[in-house]
């Protein structure tokens, strides 16, 4: 090896003849020649290494003296080939997914299962009734059923409009099958699973069919049906379908057998249910523990929430793939129609200006001759077009007197502030944040409060309480980044504040960005966090002007106990010094006390 040095006179480092041959030969290419127009793949040409026959005798190990074993049984193993791998192939049925993976619809465990059956009927039948105009009464019975420690019957029975018959099989025997999905329209059910997968678990864990009554005019005959759900079809199987007399004029009432855990406390039924009478102060509440107990949460008052109506996408919440698909779909002619049609917030005008900023569409363009460069184009230019927010009269807030009286119905406490923001809009979707807050009184004395000195939350969407996940999702993460030490509450760093405060955060929008199919927590979009933080700064302003006045006239009826304490003395000494009569000395005390209440703030 040899030095070598350059024309500056450094030394230089050294090249071996491995490097110099590294270097300067070619790659040598191994098997057959690439064709020129194939592309090559990034991490170089692989050989394809498959392992020994079945009737090789060749072990894995190489040695070549030992036969190939797929186990300890001395049997040949056979490797499968691609048609027999492509013959294994075969549709899955959406039943028989979540009947796999139900945990994610919330039958994690039995005590979370009987409260999830539960939510989804109550969910089912308050939607119900509101959209027919009815007054809520809802009856929830849990049953338990004799020598067993774990198995229930739950009956939940509403006054609402009731439902066709021919339409009983579909809602309770078929997953994802349902009037909201396809519909951007503030409502509690989304996607049409929930009371079906109550039923299908229901079938898993006890074998019982689901037992369906329901009436629609008080003239015609109640219709009975049991079902069952056939997993692997998505499909309901009648097991009876009988006509029957029933004390209810109208409504419907479902019952379903399962394998639960009855408890009460944080996460429970009576919780769901407490929860519910106070974002839903129109509706009447009737609950029936396993042990007899009932409860009643009767509406306080007679006003129906205001009907939400439907509306179009936004333009700013559709990707690129839904573009490209409803282009195909469209029955419209013309870019201009197409999108003054099926976009909310489109007129003519930004129609044309956002054809002029795509450059190659006009409006005047066949829509279902528009490709996928041209569909990317069209969709760039819509993010670059400056288009109004959508409507809010989708949104349908609980307002903030009805949220008071729901405070006040449930929550016994000696201050109460509310709040309902103005609605915003994230990815396209209106929403609205509403806060409210309970001090003082036996606020946060029940149960619920995750642990000691810590408020007590209750998050709600769309009128639904989210009992699980609670330190996940926005709301939590908001109540957190609020500095609640301006209001008058003690606060750790990272932590929720403590004393006897019930807080309550309640997000509607016509489509509630869940983190999971258990709807549980809501996602961490920006736009939310900040609407939350927002609507918790106001009320926390009016909690810390009432903390701030409970302080000062704490420390007032303390000054004046004080003095008052020696007004009787001061009369004494008057009277010894003036010789004033009994009778004029308590003229004193009180002229002195009158004094007292002018000088001293009045409480």
């Amino acid at each position: 090896m040899v030095k070598q040095t350059s024309k500056a006179g450094k030394t230089t480092r050294p090249r071996t003849a491995t490097r110099q041959k590294a270097v300067s030969a070619p790659r040598a290419v191994r098997g057959r020649v690439r064709a020129a127009d194939t592309p090559a793949l990034p991490f170089g040409d692989r050989e394809q290494k498959t392992l020994p026959p079945p009737h090789d005798k060749t072990s894995a190990g190489g040695n070549g003296k030992g036969k190939a074993k797929a186990g300890g049984n001395g049997k040949k193993r056979r490797y499968a080939t691609a048609e027999q791998m492509a013959g294994k192939q075969r549709d899955i049925s959406v039943s028989e997914f979540f009947a796999k993976n139900r945990h994610l619809l919330g039958f994690d465990n039995p005590r979370k299962a009987l409260l999830t059956t539960i939510k989804e009927a109550v969910d089912n039948s308050l939607d119900a009734c509101e959209e027919a105009g009815i007054l809520p009464t809802i009856d929830v019975v849990i049953r338990q059923r004799p020598n067993s420690d774990d198995r229930f019957v739950v009956t939940v029975t509403d006054n609402g409009p009731g439902i066709v018959k021919n339409q009983i099989p579909s809602i309770f025997g078929r997953l994802l099958y349902g009037s909201k999905f396809h519909q951007l329209k503030q409502s509690r059910g989304q996607q049409g699973i929930g009371i079906s997968a109550a039923g299908m678990y229901g079938l898993l864990t006890t074998g019982r069919s689901v037992q369906i009554t329901s009436r629609t005019n008080p003239k015609k005959p109640a219709h009975y049906y049991e079902l069952q759900i056939d997993t692997k079809k998505n499909r309901p199987e009648i097991i009876k379908d009988d006509e029957i007399e029933w004390d209810q004029p109208v409504g419907t009432s479902v019952s379903i057998e399962l394998t639960g855990r009855y408890n009460r406390g944080k996460q429970s039924v009576d919780e769901y249910l407490e929860q519910s009478a106070i974002a839903n102060p129109h509706a009447t509440f009737r609950y029936c523990a396993p042990d007899g107990s009932v409860s009643e949460y009767p509406g306080v008052t007679d006003e129906l929430p205001r009907e939400g109506k439907a509306i179009k996408p936004h333009p700013y919440g559709i990707e690129l793939g839904v573009l490209i698909k409803m282009l195909k779909e469209t029955d419209k002619r013309t870019l201009q129609a197409f999108l003054t049609s099926e976009f909310s917030r489109v007129s003519n005008r930004i129609a044309q200006e956002i054809a002029d900023r795509s450059k190659v569409l006009t409006v005047k363009s066949n829509p279902t001759r528009v490709g996928r460069q041209g569909a990317e184009t069209l969709h760039r230019a819509i993010n670059a077009t400056k288009i109004m927010a959508p409507g809010t009269g989708c949104i349908v807030p609980i307002g903030e007197e009805a949220l008071e009286a729901g405070l006040r119905k449930v929550i016994d406490a000696d201050f109460y502030a509310v709040c309902s923001r103005p609605p915003n809009v994230y990815r396209g979707n209106p929403f609205c944040i509403e806060a409210g807050i309970a001090y003082g009184g036996k606020a946060n004395k029940a149960s619920g409060n995750d642990e000691p000195g810590l408020i007590r939350m209750l998050r709600f969407a769309n009128r639904v309480p989210l009992l699980y996940q609670k330190s996940a999702g926005s709301m939590h993460k908001g109540a957190v980044q609020t500095n609640w030490r301006n209001y008058g509450l003690s606060q750790g760093r990272g932590a929720l504040p403590s004393g006897p405060v019930v807080l309550m955060i309640h997000i509607a929008s016509v489509w509630v960005p869940f983190t999971s199919e258990s709807k549980e927590a809501v996602a961490h979009y920006p736009e939310i966090i900040k609407e939350i933080k927002l609507a918790l700064q106001e009320v926390g302003r009016k909690l810390g002007t009432h903390i701030r006045r409970q302080k000062r006239i704490h420390a007032e009826l303390k000054k004046r106990g004080y003095i008052e304490s020696y007004i009787p003395h001061i009369g004494e000494a008057l009277q010894e010094i003036l010789g004033f009569s009994d009778a004029q000395r308590e003229e004193v005390n009180e002229n002195l006390k009158t004094v007292l209440e002018k000088t001293r703030m009045r409480v």
